[in-house]
Parts: C-alpha cells; structure tokens; sequence
C-alpha cells in the first residue's frame, strides 16, 4: 500500500467537504449523465470526464453530478439531465464535449436553458 502524504490527506479532506456540503443539500444544481449501454456505446464516458474536467478546472462546488442507466432514448445518446433547484428538470441530447460545456456555462452556471440541444423541459412523472 503506498504512503500517504500531506497533500493528499489535502486533497481527500478538501473532497470530504466539498460532497459533504453537497450531500447535505448544499448544492444548486444536479448533472446526470446518462451510462447505459447505448450511451456508453456513443460516447457517455467521454462527456462525463470532460464535465468533470471543467467543474473541477472552474471550481465549482454547488453541482452534483451523477450518473444513471439508461433513459430510453438510445438514437439520442449520449444524453445529460439538468436539474435547478426549484426548476423542471431538462433532458439534453446528441451531446459532444463542447455541447455539455455549453450547457454547463450557460443552464448551470448562467441558468438560460439551451433549446437547441434540449430535448424535453419537464418531469415524465405525473403525479
């Protein structure tokens, strides 16, 4: 087992307290990102790391972001939910990294939803 040192008890510290704040409701928004099969397939894992990626370059520490299976839509794959507190959730699809950089800046961080790569504003649940 290799060695701990400071920066990374650093790092771990910092990353309990960043999901901590997080898991205790902190957060303003959450991202999943669909991984089923089909989004795998057209490229899922890609916009999760390039997600990641630019949360972590940008700071941020007030989004979640998560994964789920499949959402049903395999020819529109790879696809992302946003969720603002206090707001319908939006259904993104066809995504590329620069799309979910997009919809990162401009619903997450700016709250203006991006039509064109949306699919559907809106819960299906019906209660």
């Amino acid at each position: 087992m290799k060695k701990l040192k400071i920066g990374d008890l650093e790092k771990i510290r910092d990353n309990v307290r960043r999901t901590a704040g997080l898991r205790q409701e902190k957060s303003r928004a959450k991202m999943t990102v669909h991984m089923g099969t089909c989004g795998i397939a057209a490229g899922a894992r890609d916009i999760l790391t390039v997600l990641m990626k630019e949360i972590e370059t940008a700071e941020i520490d007030d989004v979640i972001v998560t994964t789920s299976g499949c959402a049903g839509l395999c020819s529109r794959e790879p696809m992302a939910t946003v969720e603002i507190t206090g707001e319908a959730p939006v259904k993104y699809v066809d995504l590329s990294a620069e799309k979910i950089k997009a919809i990162l800046d401009g619903h997450v961080m700016k709250g203006e939803i991006l039509k064109k790569y949306a699919l559907a504003i809106g819960s299906e649940r019906t209660h």
